[in-house]
């Protein structure tokens, strides 16, 4: 009588969770991997698209190549379009091609597929931000890399020197105030360089000598100079404002950018694992 009144439906319930219990591990590293890989592969190639497109032509100094504005929108856009469609390409490679999960219950399947698109995200972009990081640079370019690291280079031109020629530009060249200026550029460059490094800007005693080096190389009036060079300085600093703004908005794109692959790659890695198992569109939650 006691096998009898023994709750034989408790019993058969723990007999068949028992023997539905999947046993292939409840994440491919495999699948993750190749869909990490694949959107690799495609950002390199929508890089290398937006290099081509121009997105590399870009300079934060007045007239020299794309504006630092264009560049943040138009650039902070791109960055959006390559994470959703590199990110949703790996995602779903990520979600077609795991393994399938037989006697999991649907909301469970959903879960590791959305966990499979995310984590190819975050493998993609840890192997991204390591393997891509130097290639991306050279690939989009430098428009707020620093006006500053270019201006302390040995090569004899680079941004500063548009504001030194505006400083030793005489009113009435001659042969003499002219011969020997190369040397005083140089100067000029480096001292601007050194003030101007980390938001800084020249002293009262930089601000004094080239004034007056100016004078002597100009003709300018001693006030005249300082006015000059008082104009050239306020130039210098809004330019390098507007770059280091720039700068500021573009990691804003770049960061929206990296939410909204991942997004994507988790979605699309539901839809491909969907399709996978038969389920996608017909509402396999109440099955």
């Amino acid at each position: 009588m006691e096998q009898v009144m023994r709750p034989v439906g408790v019993v058969d319930e723990v007999v068949l969770d028992e023997a539905v219990e999947p046993s292939v591990a409840g994440i491919s590293w495999a699948a993750v991997l190749a869909g990490a890989i694949a959107s690799c592969a495609l950002t390199l190639v929508l890089l290398s698209l937006g290099a081509g497109l121009g997105l590399s032509v870009v300079s934060p100094w007045a007239n020299s190549g794309v504006s630092a504005t264009t560049f943040e929108i138009g650039t902070g856009l791109y960055f959006i379009v390559m994470a959703m469609i590199s990110s949703a390409i790996g995602g779903y490679l990520a979600g077609r091609l795991r393994n399938r999960w037989v006697g999991v219950q649907s909301t469970e399947v959903l879960f590791r597929d959305t966990a499979h698109g995310f984590l190819a995200w975050a493998v993609a972009s840890v192997l991204g931000a390591i393997l891509l990081a130097s290639t991306a640079t050279s690939l989009i370019g430098g428009a707020t890399s620093g006006a500053v690291q270019a201006a302390s280079s040995s090569q004899a031109t680079g941004p500063m020197d548009g504001y030194v020629d505006m400083l030793l530009r005489p009113n009435n060249p001659t042969a003499e105030n002219t011969a020997n200026i190369g040397e005083t550029r140089r100067e000029l460059v480096r001292l601007f360089t050194a003030d101007f490094r980390n938001g800084a800007e020249p002293s009262a005693a930089d601000r004094s000598y080239v004034a007056k080096v100016v004078a002597a190389r100009t003709g300018l009036s001693q006030a005249d100079a300082d006015k000059r060079v008082n104009d050239v300085i306020v130039q210098v600093k809004a330019d390098l404002d507007k770059a280091r703004k720039a700068a500021m908005k573009l990691a804003i794109w770049l960061t929206l950018s990296l939410f909204i692959g991942a997004f994507s790659a988790a979605l699309a890695a539901t839809e491909g694992g969907g399709l996978r198992d038969g389920t996608w569109g017909k509402k396999a939650w109440l099955r």
